[in-house]
């Protein structure tokens, strides 16, 4: 499957998340093997489950090691319709991950580029791959909707 392919799965992802009650922040991921085959995918369930930690990019890798049966994901593409902030870029770095292709750029909290850049810090001991703006629009356009639409429900 091609990058944008890839993304359109993450951006399902997002969209789920969104239409959960309680509804979470519409971020998808998707992790891809390195043959090409879809690993796992998940939304933001920060809300649904109560958890600071619950990212769609924390979930992905997480249940991708559970299929391959390991915490090393080297070979492995994670796809993410919003830039990673820290937490998810140290988890990217720390599982080994190859790629990385982002949808929408976040300058306010981003840390595969804008903010910061740590996973492609060259005092890591792993640096990965790095492709931005694939479907950026429509990422970022899911994301504005959602908070356009929750701060018009506001008293």
């Amino acid at each position: 499957m091609t990058d944008d392919e890839l993304m359109g799965l993450a951006i399902d992802e997002a969209r789920a998340a969104a239409a959960r009650e309680p509804a979470d922040v519409p971020i998808g991921a998707v992790v891809v093997g390195p043959d090409g085959a879809v690993l796992a995918s998940a939304g933001n369930r920060r809300e649904a489950d109560e958890d600071p930690t619950a990212h769609a990019e924390i979930l992905a890798l997480r249940r991708a090691a559970q299929v391959t049966g390991r915490w090393n994901l080297t070979g492995c593409t994670l796809v993410v319709t919003l830039e990673p902030c820290t937490m998810c870029a140290g988890a990217i770095v720390l599982a080994r991950t190859q790629r990385v292709v982002v949808g929408a750029m976040d300058p306010k909290a981003g840390a595969a580029g804008s903010l910061y850049d740590l996973v492609r810090e060259p005092r890591l001991n792993h640096r990965v791959e790095l492709t931005t703006g694939v479907r950026a629009q429509e990422c970022g356009d899911l994301l504005r909707e959602f908070f356009r639409a929750r701060r018009a429900r506001r008293p």
